[in-house]
């Protein structure tokens, strides 16, 4: 039986407020990722990250929440997207942290922004760009029934952002209070006097906010003894309001001193006016209770502690703090007590070091003894209170890109992996060992870029080639605090004598430059101190990085620049020996469908370029033992280009097939080395072709069909018990591996990837980690991407 687990998923989270929730009663944080919704338990001591991906969802996914129904106490996950649906994940009951698609609830017209949900009820409110709140049931006494109650229109209309759902009373039959912000000014109240059939009726409209409100949440309050409801809302304004919901006839407020300074012309804004409605023939009241001011951006989500005991409320702004307010117990005021993320507005906070653009989401976990915040770069960071010394600690989260993942690639003898996206970055990701446990963490972030990359190549453990959608590839080094860092920690060892020291980016720069290698200065002109970041305090933990010293500790001096391609670099190979790198970029013409080769001894261009494609070539690969570099191309033809004996530096054309697929070739792959030389091709023919060199030219002997499109193809780079060992990505997301026996060529079909655990976009690339030749082992490591964002590693054992 072939054993397929998932050893490593690296993912960002989606920049909507709504888009994450941590369940109180697993520890399970789920959130948003691209149009998946990721899985991830923040107080696991293992720390595997990310453990799974629910797919479903064919939009970016912009809601998440947990929900239990009262009558069965059967968990959910509820998610709206921009897909215009609402998804609804039933718990696993063998196995809790786990999740299955069990409906799917249609009847918005556009992008579903919140959800709210009522404890204690069956009753759950999802709000959309359609400018409608729909009201929904979901049941799970006999089976999961899902159904549609009501359709609130917002007059005047308006988009609603945000819902807080919360119910009044304790009899079986609650009434309910709904909250409704969003593109407006103002905060809408409705109250249904039912939770058996709701019927919603605006009952008060809340005014003070001068901008859009991004957030609600209710909450009872804790020292209240009628039981009164605190509602907080949080704006663009930069402001949080507290609305006190009382039970019985509004108090009356204190007068205003219209001689404080402190008040004076303030009235209007902080007016105290009481809205009062019934429900259920007993009379509320909701009132103007505080404003919270020392945000500095627009603020995007407000939480309120689930601790029992301590009434906190946490709330996460675009300035880069997340915040927890406290009422002050002698004078009821209410206080900010704690700060945390990056104070100064200065420091780093450009877009390059990937701080800037502030929290988007801040939540608690079930204890109320920790929060986690998600940043613009798609990671999530968090801290949890010392009870000793009573202050915050930072600790280390997940990251991952938070678009299409372009490519993947090892070491070459497999001590790290790189993956390089269209979200600007490259990252290194490695094993943390230590005592008995083991989890996969990004290590390092060598490359943050300005414009999208589209490929990248190992020059040997110490340096890196990456090709963007711009006309010039850019080389890096491996500065020394990241060899120290993982032979420390992984124990992956590498000669650190002459390396740079760590790099940092200029100001309007896009080159990293290692630190000391400023541009000159003339004599008269003064030298501004330049603050060095002291990345080796910073890397200096028994833990891999935090996500502000990846963004700002852990890039890779650039080393060199290679020029020479008219249009954004499409391919990159590097030849084995580490000598020649093979490029090619983007074409619609002969003249810019050439391979450019570049010598890696002093980096210059190898002229002349190798000409045989008309169209984009989509792939490059050189044979195991270099003597071939194969191309492939969007003109449906392939092309060998063998090297010269006598100077190894020049390639000249072999042989081409201009009709190598029906359809354009998108993946290219050597077997490893045999007597003859065997490569293989996909393409959007549906198919695999394996072929074989016989004289002068290479024949097909066998073709593999496939369900889809196959976007990338990778050989295990030694043969498998007399076998070749292929895996191939679809347009799909569907991976699958194949045995070819390397004597009849006869093709075996070993396992498809189970869709649960597959990505559900199309795969970029695959790259089999690599292993010893004579290696026993029967358990192999595949790396993947795809354009659902995700970078993953399978672990694949007993392939017989």
């Amino acid at each position: 039986m072939v054993g397929v687990t998932t050893d490593y998923i690296s993912v960002g989270g989606n920049r909507h407020p709504g888009a994450a929730d941590w369940d109180v009663q697993t520890g399970v944080l789920a959130f948003g990722a691209d149009n998946n919704v990721a899985l991830w338990d923040p107080l696991d001591e293992t720390y595997r990250g990310t453990y799974a991906l629910l797919v479903g969802h064919t939009d970016k996914v912009s809601v998440v929440r947990f929900y239990t129904c009262p009558s069965s106490g059967t968990r959910f996950i509820i998610t709206g997207s921009v897909d215009h649906t609402l998804r609804v994940w039933q718990q696993d009951s063998t196995e809790l942290c786990n999740y299955a698609h069990v409906s799917t609830l249609e009847g918005h017209t556009s992008s579903v922004n919140a959800i709210a949900v009522a404890n204690g009820t069956n009753i759950i409110a999802s709000g959309a760009a359609d400018g409608t709140v729909r009201i929904w049931r979901i049941n799970a006494q006999d089976g999961v029934k899902c159904e549609l109650l009501d359709t609130i229109t917002m007059t005047p209309r308006f988009f609603p952002l945000t819902l807080s759902l919360q119910a009044l009373g304790d009899d079986s039959d609650k009434s309910l209070v709904l909250a409704v912000a969003g593109t407006m000014t103002k905060v809408h109240i409705y109250v249904s006097e039912t939770s058996n059939m709701p019927e919603f009726k605006r009952r008060a409209v809340l005014a003070g906010h001068e901008a859009w409100i991004k957030s609600l949440s209710f909450t009872q309050d804790k020292q209240s003894k009628e039981g009164d409801i605190l509602l907080a809302s949080a704006s663009q304004d930069k402001y949080i309001r507290l609305w006190r919901l009382h039970r019985g006839e509004a108090n009356p407020p204190a007068p205003i001193d219209d001689t404080d300074p402190l008040l004076g012309g303030m009235e209007p804004t902080l007016s105290n006016k009481a809205h009062e409605f019934e429900a259920k023939g007993l009379k509320y009241s909701i009132t103007f209770e505080a404003l919270l001011f020392g945000h500095e951006d627009w603020i995007y989500t407000t939480a309120w502690n689930p601790d029992s005991k301590r009434q906190q409320l946490l709330s996460a702004s675009a300035d880069n703090t997340i915040t927890i307010w406290e009422q002050d117990q002698a004078s009821g005021v209410w206080m900010s007590t704690e700060r945390m993320g990056e104070i100064s507005v200065q420091k780093g906070s450009t877009t390059a070091t990937g701080s800037a653009g502030g929290f988007w989401i801040g939540l608690w976990s079930p204890d109320g003894k920790q929060v986690v915040s998600l940043g613009r770069t798609g990671s999530w960071r968090v801290w949890r209170q010392d009870s000793d010394s009573d202050l915050w600690v930072q600790k280390f989260g997940i990251s991952g890109h938070v678009r299409s993942s372009n490519g993947v690639q090892w070491e070459p003898t497999g001590g790290y992996m790189l993956s390089t996206s269209a979200d600007q970055t490259t990252r290194l990701h490695a094993k943390w060992v230590r005592d008995s446990k083991s989890s996969w963490h990004e290590f390092s972030r060598p490359q943050i870029h300005g414009y999208d990359l589209n490929c990248v190549d190992t020059l040997g453990p110490l340096q890196f080639v990456t090709g963007a959608e711009e006309k010039l590839l850019r080389v890096f080094n491996e500065p020394k605090q990241i060899a120290e860092l993982l032979e420390r920690l992984t124990g992956f060892k590498q000669s650190i004598e002459d390396l740079p020291d760590t790099a940092e980016i200029p100001v309007l720069g896009l080159s990293n430059k290692a630190l000391g290698e400023e541009a000159p200065v003339e004599e008269d002109e003064e030298k501004a101190p330049a603050e060095a970041p002291n990345a080796s305090v910073s890397l200096a933990a028994n833990h891999p990085p935090l996500e502000d010293q990846l963004s700002r500790y852990t890039l890779w001096p650039e080393h060199e620049k290679l020029y020479g391609h008219g249009y954004e670099i499409s391919a990159v190979a590097v030849s084995h020996d580490r000598k020649l790198i093979a490029t090619a970029c983007k074409a619609s013409s002969i003249d810019h469908a050439v391979i450019r080769l570049y010598d890696t001894s002093d980096w210059h261009e190898i002229k002349p370029s190798l000409t045989a494609h008309s169209l984009t070539i989509t792939d490059l690969s050189f044979s195991a033992d270099d003597r071939y570099l194969l191309s492939v191309g969007r003109d449906r033809q392939w092309a060998i280009f063998q090297r010269s004996d006598s100077d190894l530096t020049t390639f000249a054309n072999l042989t081409s097939n201009p009709k190598g697929h029906s359809r354009m070739i998108l993946g290219a792959a050597w077997a490893p080395a045999t007597t003859e030389p065997v490569f293989a091709t996909a393409g959007r023919d549906k198919s695999v072709k394996i072929w074989q060199k016989t004289e002068e030219t290479f024949v097909s002997k066998t073709t593999v069909p496939l369900t889809s499109a196959v976007s990338a193809i990778a050989f295990l780079p030694i043969t498998y018990k007399g076998s070749f060992i292929i895996a191939a990505g679809e347009d799909s997301g569907v991976i699958s591996i194949h045995r070819i026996a390397a004597d009849t060529f006869e093709a075996t079909h070993i396992v498809t990837i189970d869709k649960k655990i597959a990505p559900s976009k199309t795969i970029t690339q695959l790259s089999w980690r690599p292993v010893l030749a004579e290696s026993e082992s029967d358990r192999f490591e595949l790396a993947v991407a795809s354009e659902d964002t995700s970078t993953r590693i399978y672990a694949i054992s007993s392939m017989l």
